[in-house]
């Protein structure tokens, strides 16, 4: 039997366009060297590493799909190339494989089979959104979404204000676009004036902007955000 081959998780840009300014030499230096990818979305995948101009073709790079919708019993097929002695990269729509993303459900049966896995340098925009808040880099903790529903949002927010308050903790989340205005009406109506709060959108990108001001100036103060992903966090007095 081959020794098997390595996984290796591959950072994505956050915005189009900004390959050449993220990613880093190892990263495309390691890249060509890998012919099997585990993606969430082969088109974008493919588009993804043909921007990238380091292979002659990628009409020889083999996809398979790995998504939210995965289930664990069926990632083992994924790892047959492994298996036969063949690396893996596993790339991310958007960022680093592994964060806020289901390429952690690969690394954990990596984890659990021995194989050895290989993380990438790339861009987060969860990790970049917290370095320029100004706020709480020691404690944080990262939410995913927030609930949609009004009432169900409104406990959510104030239960982690309270919860970032007493522990001195920063808290982030995202949220889909076209959803950033809503959002951002109602941390503002509901958060403490006193709470700082941070918006960081479209990071790395032509239309970033990243902000913190305390709640109470945020109302002061008519923003109409475009629809790029954002960031949001938020830390308590």
């Amino acid at each position: 039997m081959p020794n098997k081959g390595r996984l290796f998780l591959i950072p994505n840009v956050i915005a189009e366009h900004t390959h050449d300014q993220v990613l880093t030499l190892q990263v495309k230096k390691i890249l060509p060297g890998i012919r099997y990818f585990l993606a969430e979305d082969v088109r974008t995948a493919r588009r993804y590493l043909s921007s990238l101009k380091i292979y002659e073709s990628i009409e020889a790079l083999q996809f398979s799909v790995l998504d939210k919708d995965t289930k664990e019993a069926e990632v083992a097929a994924l790892f047959a190339p492994v298996f036969e002695g063949h690396d893996v990269g596993v790339i991310s729509e958007s960022g680093c494989p592994g964060v806020a993303d289901p390429g952690a459900l690969a690394v954990k049966f990596a984890h659990r089979h021995e194989v050895k896995v290989i993380p990438l340098v790339g861009p987060s925009s969860i990790l970049l959104a917290l370095m320029a808040s100004g706020l709480n880099g020691q404690k944080f903790s990262f939410h995913g979404y927030l609930p949609i529903e009004g009432k169900e949002a409104i406990k959510n927010i104030r239960e982690l204000e309270k919860e970032s308050g007493a522990k001195n903790q920063t808290q982030i989340f995202i949220e889909t676009p076209y959803r950033n205005n809503a959002i951002l009406q109602n941390l503002v109506k509901n958060l403490s004036g006193d709470t700082d709060l941070c918006v960081a959108l479209d990071l790395t990108g032509d239309a970033e902007f990243i902000a913190t001001r305390k709640v109470k100036a945020w109302r002061a103060q008519t923003i109409e955000l475009p629809k790029k992903p954002a960031v949001f966090l938020f830390l308590a007095q």
